[in-house]
């Protein structure tokens, strides 16, 4: 026994040290993502409180002071005569019309790809899926040629038509009324007389809200941080949405635009606090929809 007994000792010293390097690294892993994604997310929110001069010289991580957020703040606000309130309501326009079209076109366009049968259904689906992996940047090009040609550069709706173009919304509502929506509910709603377009409004759609929710959000999201195609077709200053005004905000820093005037209270601070504001509705958006988000998610997960 004694000799078995320090046997299995034995083997267990030896086979710690193996056991604890996946640990090791999993540690190094994640401290690594610590210090490569978290760390610059804290710097930016301590970079408003301190002057331009005291981000370079003090400690990164340092605070400095809420005097010096409130004088940010004027600062940024005070740009071009409050260019950052027009873009904020300018982003908010152009998602929030969009999203309307979005929801309006996606919702019905999945339930009839899910639940009618029509002549070229499975190929218009092919299409909606082969366009919704194709990445945004091909597409800029035909849309512009085309907003050009109908005289729409430089108006509200050269913004908000191609955000309202949405494939995936359609493939997600699809997907959930081709496997979610219970069959039987729909046929004894036919029995009892109901037309098509009343299945849709008082049965499909109310049961479909987790879906809609999630469509609104994840294209909310998309157009308010959408920047190549507003930058495209908007040529005024007064008609960006706030992610292209922040490369105009950042070409208006001395620090990272030599030639731009130094007369112009924009610094590295102010140009963080932009960050923060700019980002700030979709983090409340996403705080406040979590909800459906994850009932959206898990829509369709399951079958009865």
């Amino acid at each position: 026994m004694t000799q078995t007994t320090l046997f299995l000792t034995a083997v267990r010293r030896r086979a710690h040290p193996s056991r604890s390097l996946p640990f090791l690294a999993v540690g190094l892993l994640l401290a690594f993502l610590l210090v490569f994604f978290v760390l610059p997310v804290i710097w930016l929110l301590l970079a408003p409180s301190k002057t331009a001069g005291e981000v370079v010289r003090d400690n990164p991580l340092s605070f400095g002071s809420f005097h010096q957020i409130g004088i940010a703040w004027r600062h940024l606000f005070a740009f071009q005569d409050g260019a950052m309130t027009r873009w904020l309501l300018n982003s908010a326009i152009y998602s929030g019309g969009s999203l309307v079209l979005t929801l309006a076109v996606s919702v019905p366009a999945g339930y009839a790809l899910a639940l009618t049968k029509f002549r070229g259904r499975k190929t218009l689906l092919v299409i909606t899926l082969v366009t919704m992996i194709m990445p945004q940047a091909t597409l800029v090009l035909p849309i512009f040629l085309e907003l050009n040609r109908f005289h729409l550069i430089g108006t509200i709706w050269s913004v908000i038509l191609p955000f309202s173009f949405y494939p995936f919304g359609v493939y997600l509502v699809y997907i959930y009324f081709g496997s979610s929506l219970p069959r039987d509910l729909l046929s004894a709603a036919r029995i009892d007389g109901c037309t098509e377009w009343q299945l849709f409004a008082r049965i499909a759609l109310p049961l479909a809200k987790p879906v809609v929710g999630l469509v609104a959000f994840f294209s909310f999201v998309g157009n308010w941080n959408n920047f190549f195609l507003p930058y495209l077709v908007l040529p005024n200053s007064e008609q960006f949405p706030v992610q292209v005004g922040l490369n105009q905000l950042l070409t208006s820093t001395p620090s990272f635009n030599p030639v731009a005037g130094a007369g112009l209270n924009v610094t590295i601070p102010e140009l963080a606090l932009a960050i923060i504001v700019a980002i700030l509705p979709v983090l409340v958006l996403f705080v406040f929809s979590q909800r459906t988000l994850v009932s959206g998610m898990l829509a369709g997960s399951s079958k009865e």
